[in-house]
């Protein structure tokens, strides 16, 4: 399964992992197919390390999200560059609608063990084509914003989704 993202840098192709996070992928296809995402921003952008988004509105508010979801990060992907993963919470079954892209090796983020310090993020996809759009956002210049770091001085907006 594939999910295209319009944003206002660049379309982002991602391939879906349903066989390894079949929960997951549901779950991520009920916010594509919901529109929930369009006109979300990537709020949370660090170089060699992640960009983050799907929760808050061009004016950093949050979206509602539906309940949280079990993690399915001991499924044996890695957090490596260009998968996608469940942003969540330190309660590692928080992860509702954000996300992130990888643009490093994180495998301090993957699963190692059942406990709430070691159950990682559950990565369930990977960057099939815009990986140039990915590191386009990666090296925006971020500033401090309502209350959140590391956002991106100009607003990097999701306009659509879409299942290809």
């Amino acid at each position: 399964m594939k999910v295209r993202f319009v944003t206002s840098q660049g379309d982002i192709t991602l391939e879906l992992n349903a066989e390894k996070a079949p929960n997951t992928v549901e779950n991520f296809l009920g916010y594509v197919n919901s529109g929930h995402y369009e006109g979300t921003i990537f709020h949370r952008v660090i170089e060699e390390f992640m960009i983050q988004g799907g929760g808050l509105d061009a004016s950093m508010k949050p979206k509602p999200t539906r309940i949280p979801i079990n993690n399915e990060a001991n499924n044996g992907l890695r957090n490596e560059v260009g998968t996608i993963a469940m942003a969540r919470t330190a309660d590692p079954h928080s992860a509702t609608a954000q996300f992130f892209i990888n643009t490093n090796d994180n495998a301090f983020l993957d699963f190692c063990t059942e406990s709430d310090d070691g159950w990682g993020y559950c990565v369930f996809g990977r960057v099939i084509d815009g990986m140039d759009v990915v590191r386009l956002i990666e090296e925006t210049d971020t500033t401090s914003r309502e209350g959140y770091m590391d956002v991106p001085v100009d607003i990097i907006l999701i306009e659509k989704t879409e299942v290809i």
